[in-house]
């Protein structure tokens, strides 16, 4: 009878349930495939009890009920086992469903659930049903929906009110807790046990200790304190609060600490507030209570190991994890890769993902975010390539990961394509997608867009503000930068720091001495100076010339850093003062802050600057002893011997670095040119074309080697490819350059063409560079057109309206001459006096023309009186007086001539040094005819190598401010490293 029985059974069920699945309907039956293949069996058995049929099994079968299917997990197996109508028993129905819609967080299904209860029951009427209700919509972040579910149960128990609050807190709305909170006070609702870890972890995410002790003192007067559940929270609540003695406290008074989630609490309390220490020790005593640990135990070691000198322990948790099989607990395996994210071992972060059986969003964003923070951009994009073949949609904080990297790496088109798909979703209204928008296009350039994305966010914070004005600042645009920034002080928005960093560098920009002060005395004003400010202060006044203030506000910082130091060094640097620079580098060393990398570049600047071989050596060595990685300053080396005149030792740091970047081949390029190796040059930019790209500084240092050796086709093809084969637009100075190479070769009607064919307008240099050769080459009809062009342009450089000047004495119309002088002083403008210095035993003497100030001045005029009789008898020397341009009698422009700087440096040397030594001079412009033959004999008669080294800044018509380098289209200064503008000249004894 009881295989009739079981049959009976499938049949109602087939019967009544017509909605049921058949599948279902077998899990009530044992072997029904093979019952319902024979239905004249089943006659028979129906009609003869007693008949034994031993081929069936007479094992009782299982039936599964709903609340069973809902425990094993399967919501799909639970939607299908449903009834149509609960009318009878809808609480046992729907509860187990509902709780597995909320443990599995979906929202879709738990909808689904509301509806077909409402089809079927009356929610409000059970007041148990839509407390699940609510509860669940909580769990699935449907705070909107639990709000609704809530606000129409009429009959509300504590359960109701928890399910409530547990719905803000886990949703992250800690206000609306209080509110609920203050409500259930006002109608006198008791609280219980379960009431209170809801209401203290509020407390913990508003950091509202006043609150939190409220709370407690309600659990004392409840007599919930000893609950173990109330006192995890407490400490949780006092840990958040950043009272760890509190919680510690607490902990310390429960008299039987063997509830693990008690020490979990505590260890978790000090891991969270970084006391990594504190929370491991707390886990060795947790070990020696006997206790075990479980998946939150490791969670909360794991974070403690996140400082890299705790690496090895966490590898140890890993291992034990292994060992019982915690791995495959999400929460874990999302901890240990956090934890070799922080301690950088992204290779472990990955093996330990991989190893995974289910990713889940949470531990893709984990590596993403892990190779962002750990600088592996690359990797980043590549492994979100992963993510989307695994069928994985972007989420929040995967869209700001992926625009920090393209950010990063300068992806401007991927980034785009993230944004049109963050505008598809919705995310670009987010506040932290806008802010990371705004700073991926600020480093990709696109000011438009970043534009854009800021005045599309509809919530803007301190940080939006900060980072489009930093944009804004960092792309040149200073002006928009100011606009924005009074824009933040009309809606009254406190400015931070960062925020006014940003705009000393706009003011940098703009040069504008009058912005840094009234900046400076809103710093003051406003309480925010602090060192890095400060430093930044000294760098933007020495930008914009002021030196002084830069001094001052140096001097005013109380505790220097290193940065201090080398932005007074680099003020110095930049205004010319090498001298001053090289002596605060070495005060600099005297104290016990001990210089980097850019310190050093801006004292080997400052040595490049004079030439001081010596110096530079000194500063080679320093590196040398504290074990400076050469590779990072080995441009800057390249730089200072070259400009030394020592090109062998440029080569040889050249050649000691394996791994060449850009700058370092430039720099060697620039070398090679400035020295007149141009074949040289040319040769060693064509070998690092093999493996990089050149950019626009490159080539501007081959056509100067071109331009100096006298390499004309060549550096017309160069200039071709640089433009077509490169697509690289050319800036001024290779229009300047291009321009001085074919005039240097006196094919001036192609350079005249070359100019008129310019796609954009001709600058001052480039039409002072077509003046000069036609005074060379005496082509007065084009030298007219040239100085038209260059008096209509009205520069700013003094060197420009002396070469004018000079060219109209030259063809002896004084009056013109004193004409553009008057004009000089009317704007303001004064020539750079020509200035030689020579580097002699630990000092470095420096001349003027006609200099009385030197200490040795009579010994130094009696030796050049000595030298010039010498280089007259013995090698025919006659002063060749039509390089004096001056309206003067002719005995007066021998003594002007023979009063020249770089002759009183050369008559020191000779005077000072030992004999068969090399002299090395140097001057700030380019020497005249008759001294370059004066040179040429000194070196020959007195048995002399003799190295003269120009920085003739203005003659070379490349820099529109006439001494601080050359300029890119953009404005910027090219760094020193890349300077290609120094000349050297070495006369030896054959002249």
């Amino acid at each position: 009878m009881r295989l009739q029985s079981y049959l009976t059974l499938s049949v109602v069920l087939s019967c009544t349930c017509p909605l049921m699945p058949a599948s279902l309907v077998h899990l009530h039956t044992n072997n029904c495939s093979s019952i319902f293949a024979h239905p004249p069996m089943l006659i028979q058995t129906q009609i003869n009890p007693t008949l034994k049929i031993p081929s069936f099994s007479r094992k009782p079968i299982q039936t599964h009920t709903l609340k069973d299917i809902c425990l094993r997990g399967n919501l799909k197996e639970a939607f299908q086992s449903l009834p149509v109508s609960s009318n009878d028993h809808p609480d046992e129905t729907y509860a187990p469903v509902l709780e597995l819609c909320a443990q599995k967080k979906a929202l879709s299904q738990g909808l689904q659930i509301h509806a077909h209860m409402i089809k079927s029951c009356s929610v409000s009427e059970s007041v148990f049903l839509a407390t699940k209700v609510v509860f669940m919509y909580g769990k699935c972040g449907s705070v909107r929906n639990a709000e609704k579910v809530f606000d129409q149960i009429g009959q509300r128990s504590i359960f109701t009110w928890n399910a409530m609050i547990g719905a803000y807190v886990s949703n992250g709305k800690p206000f609306e807790v209080l509110q609920t909170y203050k409500e259930m006070r006002v109608l006198g609702v008791p609280l219980d046990a379960y009431s209170f870890p809801s209401l203290l972890k509020a407390s913990g995410l508003l950091k509202n200790l006043y609150l939190g002790a409220e709370i407690h003192g309600l659990a004392v007067k409840f007599g919930y304190d000893s609950t173990v559940c109330v006192v995890n929270s407490l400490v949780a609540m006092y840990a958040k609060c950043d009272d760890l003695f509190g919680a510690r406290r607490l902990f310390g008074r429960i008299d039987q600490k063997d509830d693990v989630v008690s020490w979990n609490s505590i260890i978790s309390a000090y891991s969270s507030n970084g006391r990594s220490m504190e929370a491991l020790e707390l886990f060795r005593e947790m070990q020696k209570a006997g206790l075990d640990s479980n998946t939150y135990t490791a969670v909360a070691c794991l974070q403690a190991c996140g400082d890299y000198s705790f690496r090895k322990l966490g590898k140890e948790i890993h291992a034990a994890v292994l060992k019982s099989a915690q791995l495959l607990d999400a929460y874990v395996a999302g901890a240990l890769v956090a934890m070799y994210v922080r301690c950088c071992k992204m290779s472990e972060a990955v093996r330990t993902f991989n190893k995974l059986e289910e990713k889940d969003k949470v531990a893709w964003n984990s590596v993403l975010t892990g190779f962002i923070q750990n600088g592996m951009c690359s990797e980043a994009l590549h492994f979100f390539h992963d993510f989307q073949n695994a069928g994985e949609k972007p989420d929040q904080v995967t869209v700001i990961s992926i625009l920090v990297a393209c950010g990063r790496m300068g992806y401007l088109l991927n980034g785009m394509e993230l944004h049109a798909y963050a505008i598809k979703i919705g995310f670009d209204l987010d506040l932290q997608v806008g802010n990371t928008l705004i700073d991926m296009y600020a480093k990709c350039s696109c000011v438009n867009y970043m534009g854009y994305a800021f005045n599309r966010m509809p919530d803007k914070d301190l940080i939006s503000w900060t980072t489009v004005i930093a944009g804004y600042a960092q792309n040149s645009y200073a002006l928009k930068a100011f606009e924005l920034f009074r824009e933040v002080q009309l809606i009254d928005i406190d400015v931070d720091p960062m925020m006014i960093g940003s705009i000393l560098l706009a003011c940098s920009e703009l040069a504008c001495v009058s912005q840094v002060k009234e900046i400076h005395g809103y710093i003051m004003r406003r309480g925010l100076s602090d060192v890095v400010l400060q430093n930044m202060i000294v760098d933007v006044y020495g930008e914009c010339g002021n030196i002084d203030y830069a001094v001052q506000t140096f001097e005013s910082i109380q505790f220097k850093d290193v940065v201090s130091w080398t932005s007074m060094i680099s003020a110095y640097v930049h205004n010319g003062l090498a001298n001053e620079a090289l002596e605060l580098f070495h005060i600099l060393n005297k104290t016990n802050i001990h210089p980097d990398s850019i310190a050093l570049k801006s004292a080997l600047s400052a040595a490049s600057s004079l030439s001081a071989l010596k110096y530079g050596k000194e500063i080679h060595g320093f590196i040398i002893r504290h074990n400076f990685s050469e590779g990072s300053i080995a441009s800057s080396l390249v730089d200072m011997y070259s400009r030394c005149g020592m090109v062998e030792n440029a080569h040889t740091i050249f050649k000691s670095i394996q791994s060449k970047d850009l700058v370092l081949w430039t720099s060697m390029i620039n070398a090679y040119g400035m020295h007149g190796h141009g074949k040289v040059a040319i040769d060693l930019f064509n070998k690092m074309k093999e493996n990089l790209t050149p950019d626009h500084v490159a080539f501007l240092s081959v056509l100067y080697a071109c331009s100096h050796s006298g390499l004309t086709a060549e550096g017309r093809q160069f200039f071709e490819i640089m433009k077509y084969e490169y697509q690289l637009e050319p800036w001024p100075e290779h229009y300047a350059c291009l321009v001085d190479l074919l005039g240097r070769a006196n094919c001036l009607e192609e350079a005249f063409e070359f100019v008129k064919s310019m796609q954009m307008a001709p600058t001052a240099e480039i039409w002072c560079a077509l003046l000069q050769a036609c005074q060379v080459h005496s082509n007065q009809e084009l030298g007219e057109i040239a100085v038209q062009k260059l008096l209509e342009l009205g520069s700013t450089n003094p060197g420009h309206y002396v070469l004018v000047s000079n060219v109209f004495s030259a063809k002896g119309r004084c009056k013109d001459a004193e004409k553009i002088r008057s004009r000089m002083k009317e704007r303001g403008l004064k020539k750079s006096p020509g200035c030689s210095w020579i580097e002699v035993g630990n000092g470095i003497h420096t001349f003027m023309a006609r200099d009385k100030c030197h200490p040795e001045c009579h010994h130094i005029t009696k030796k050049l009186d000595q030298i010039t009789e010498k280089l007259e008898k013995e090698g025919g020397y006659i002063a060749q007086t039509k390089f004096v341009l001056h309206n003067v009698e002719e005995n007066e422009k021998v003594k002007m001539l023979y009063g020249h700087s770089e002759r009183l440096a050369i008559a020191y040397g000779l005077l000072k040094t030992a004999e068969q030594t090399p002299i090395r001079v140097t001057k700030n412009l380019r020497v005249c005819g008759d001294c370059h033959t004066f040179c040429k004999l000194v070196s020959k008669l007195f048995g002399r190598e003799l190295l003269k080294v120009m920085m003739d800044y203005e003659s070379e018509h490349v820099n529109g401010e006439g001494g601080n380098g050359p300029k890119g289209s953009n404005g910027k200064k090219v760094p020193c490293d890349e300077n290609p503008l120094h000349h050297a000249t070495t006369c030896t004894r054959n002249g």
